[in-house]
């Protein structure tokens, strides 16, 4: 099962966790006051530079039907296109330059180049995601209502096709986040199912009509005798930025490390434990300033969701100081290579489609989807001397502080210990059913020794009696 505990699962007490949440707090306020000119010309450049490119390649579409411009036409536009999704529309719409008051770069103004509506994507996703982070039956986002991402989640047989959706979903992202933002307006605006004619319908209509015209057919038209090939760059230009798009939400939300919670951690949540819960639901991908910069800097996903409002360009700055936080409270930062993240998420995928009888691990010890029942029935007492201090932490074998060096001990170390319990268990197991088998083999040779003395005995008795015959 999921996480129902992220106290005892995180190995810290509520006053270690709720001191991190001061230090977060700290953060916030530091970046907040600074933002400044610095910031705001980060953002301008970047519209302009995505503007820039846009136009660029839409010129260049004009000659689409020589080889070379259609592929520098399309290469140019799926770059626009993924600069405008990732670094522009995503983050504009989560208020990160709202405090700019410019009535052009605002979360309340802002219409990105995608299928469904800016204004039903913040509700949908600022709210419903980034309130309740990978809390089962909260989160709409985990697993995006078609994929099985967690054991929590009962097996059906429609999970079989789970390998063939996510195919799907990746190939026409936009139209997969659009569907699943609609549907969750309906219900947030309380919209009847059977109401064709409601607002979200109709906002959704609208928003489908534009974005169909312009890529599909008035930029087309506008090329005139390129009009199939510009058409056909468009959508190449389209599916280039759902694959990116598609690639850098799986690898930030799916991969081994990004924790899943049920409701029952939500009762009376801190500050600071909705702070640690971001952080251990969350996971990172390596990335130089070229990558961060396309994926709209969420390659840094832990950052992005401890402070999705503040300015992107500083996540950079604010990862080095979260890490240092995880050192001081001992807690993993997830993190790894962005094909290794990608290859965790894409093995879940497909594992989890299968019934739970198929798979090895339990549910509360898989790598997916850990829980702070996997520490239950084992003991950590890693450190020299542990017997030493047994009277100062009477709970378990734990010692939350390490006495040789004073360093604070949590998730990290209990993790790694763990792995070597583990590890050591399997070892045993493995060795005593080594042994019982050589002792089966051992007492079937005996048995089967037996058996000859007694087949021999057998026989001389018969040619004894033969020979009495005669």
């Amino acid at each position: 099962m999921a996480i129902t505990d992220i106290k005892a699962f995180a190995h810290l007490t509520a006053t270690d966790i709720e001191a991190l949440g001061q230090e977060l707090d700290s953060i916030r306020r530091s970046v907040e006051l600074s933002r400044g000119e610095r910031d705001a010309k980060y953002i301008r450049r970047t519209i302009a530079a995505q503007r820039g490119l846009e136009v660029l390649a839409r010129a260049v579409l004009f000659g689409s039907r020589n080889r070379w411009a259609w592929l520098s036409g399309t290469a140019l536009l799926s770059v626009a296109k993924i600069i405008e999704n990732m670094e522009l529309g995503h983050n504009i719409s989560h208020g990160q330059w709202d405090w700019m008051n410019d009535p052009e770069i605002h979360s309340s103004t802002w219409e990105w180049d995608m299928t469904g509506p800016s204004a039903q994507w913040r509700r949908a996703h600022n709210y419903s995601h980034h309130t309740y982070t990978n809390v089962l039956g909260k989160d709409e986002d985990l697993g995006f209502g078609i994929l099985r991402m967690t054991r929590d989640e009962q097996w059906r047989p429609i999970h079989l096709v789970q390998p063939l959706a996510n195919i799907l979903l990746a190939a026409t992202f936009e139209w997969g986040i659009a569907l699943h933002d609609w549907s969750i307006e309906k219900q947030l605006s309380g919209a009847p199912r059977d109401q064709l004619m409601s607002e979200p319908n109709k906002d959704f209509g609208r928003k489908i009509g534009r974005q169909v015209a312009k890529d599909f057919l008035i930029y087309p038209a506008l090329t005139g005798p390129a009009f199939t090939s510009t058409l056909k760059a468009n959508a190449t230009a389209n599916l280039v930025r759902n694959l990116w798009a598609y690639a850098v939400i799986f690898c930030g939300h799916f991969p081994d490390g990004a924790e899943k919670f049920t409701i029952e951690q939500l009762e009376g949540e801190t500050s600071g434990e909705w702070y640690l819960r971001q952080m251990l639901g969350s996971a990172n991908f390596k990335a130089g300033p070229a990558m961060a910069f396309m994926s709209g800097n969420l390659c840094y996903q832990i950052e992005h969701h401890l402070f999705p409002d503040l300015p992107s360009n500083r996540y950079p700055e604010i990862s080095g100081r979260v890490r240092e936080l995880c050192d001081k409270y001992d807690l993993p930062y997830t993190t790894g290579s962005l094909g290794k993240q990608y290859l965790l998420a894409f093995r879940t995928i497909h594992k989890l489609a299968l019934p739970d009888r198929f798979l090895k691990r339990t549910a509360d010890d898989a790598p997916e989807t850990s829980s702070e029942r996997k520490f239950a029935g084992i003991s950590l007492p890693a450190l020299p001397n542990a017997e030493r201090w047994a009277d100062k932490w009477n709970e378990t074998h734990w010692l939350p502080i390490d006495p040789e060096t004073g360093k604070r001990r949590g998730l990290r170390s209990a993790l790694n210990e763990a792995k070597v319990v583990l590890q050591e268990k399997a070892r045993h197991e493995k060795e005593m059913l080594r042994e019982t088998k050589l002792a089966l083999q051992e007492k079937a040779r005996q048995e089967k020794a037996t058996l000859q003395r007694k087949a021999m005995r057998e026989r001389a008795m018969r040619r004894s009696r033969r020979r009495g015959v005669r």
